[in-house]
C-alpha cells in the first residue's frame, strides 16, 4: 500500500465503521495527520468516554450518560403513549419524525454485538412502565424484517392481558416511489393499510 503502519492500521480500523469504504476511510486517514495534535487527542478521548460512560437508561434503555435519559425526564412528553423500538438509533429517526411520547428500547446494550432473541426481551420492564405511565398506547415500532414481525407479534402477544392498544408503524409505498418498481409484499401491505381520502 505504500503507507506508514500506523495509517495502514487506521484506514483498516476506519473502514470497519458502517457506511465507510476503503477511499473514505483513507480520506479519513489522511485528514487526522493534517489535524493539530490536541484536536485528535481530544476526539480520542471522547471515543473513550463514550464507551466508559455511555450505558442504557435505566427505565426505556435509550442510551445515556446518566441514569435516566433526557425524554425519560422530559416531563413535556406524552407519557399514555409508548414505542417500543429495536435500538437507540430507532429513537434518533423517530424524534426526527417529531414523535413526543415515550420509548422502550428492545436491545438496551448496543455493546453485546447482537440482536436480542424473543427470549432476552425484558418483557417485565416493558410491563412496569405501561403500568407506572398509565400508557393507553403502544406503538411497535420494530423493522419490517421476518424478525421484527415476529417481535411485534410477540409484543403483542404479551401486552393482550394488559387492556393497552398495540399498533404497528405503517408499512407501505415509500415517499417518491413507483408502484411498478414496489415489492409484492410492500403493495400487499399497502392496500391492507389503505387510508381514507
Amino acid at each position: 500500500m505504500g503507507l506508514a503502519r500506523p495509517l495502514q492500521q487506521l484506514i483498516q480500523e476506519l473502514g470497519r465503521l458502517p457506511g465507510i469504504g476503503p477511499k473514505s476511510a483513507q480520506r479519513v486517514g489522511l485528514y487526522v495527520l493534517r489535524q493539530p495534535e490536541a484536536d485528535i487527542r481530544r476526539l480520542a478521548a471522547l471515543l473513550v468516554q463514550v464507551r466508559e460512560k455511555v450505558r442504557p437508561c435505566q427505565r426505556c434503555g435509550n442510551l445515556t450518560d446518566e441514569g435516566l435519559c433526557p425524554i425519560c425526564t422530559d416531563e413535556q412528553r406524552d407519557s399514555s403513549l409508548l414505542c417500543v423500538v429495536e435500538d437507540a438509533v430507532d429513537v434518533l429517526a423517530l424524534e426526527r419524525a417529531g414523535y413526543r411520547g415515550r420509548y422502550f428500547v428492545l436491545n438496551q446494550d448496543p455493546r453485546r454485538g447482537r440482536q436480542p432473541v424473543l427470549e432476552d426481551l425484558d418483557l417485565k420492564g416493558l410491563h412496569r412502565i405501561v403500568s407506572e405511565d398509565q400508557v393507553r398506547e403502544i406503538i411497535v415500532a420494530t423493522n419490517p424484517t421476518v424478525e421484527g414481525e415476529l417481535t411485534a407479534r410477540f409484543i403483542a402477544r404479551a401486552m393482550e392481558t394488559s387492556g393497552v392498544r398495540v399498533t404497528r408503524l405503517a408499512h407501505g409505498l415509500p415517499v417518491g416511489g413507483d408502484i411498478e418498481y414496489t415489492d409484492e409484499l410492500t403493495l400487499r401491505r399497502a392496500l391492507e393499510g389503505r387510508q381514507t381520502l
